[in-house]
């Protein structure tokens, strides 16, 4: 096992340590094609806010908690 897999994934957040258990889909259909999903990471505590900054601005995609993301979903 690569270290990047081995490593747990922590929040998207700044200065935010904790480990993800969300994973924010989203794209920003002035750069990304529409089928493009680009990836934030979240812990309990960021969800929410992580989640209201992406969907203001209309690129907020898909909530999907960490353990039903699968690899190889586009990102």
């Amino acid at each position: 096992m690569d270290s990047v897999a081995a490593e747990k994934p922590i929040c998207s957040a700044k200065g935010c340590r904790a480990d993800a258990v969300w994973v924010l889909a989203w794209n920003n259909p002035k750069v990304h094609t529409p089928e493009r999903r680009k990836t934030w990471l979240a812990c309990e505590e960021h969800r929410e806010h992580l989640s209201k900054f992406l969907g203001v601005r209309g690129f907020l995609k898909d909530v999907v908690p960490l353990a039903d993301w699968h690899s190889d979903s586009p990102a």
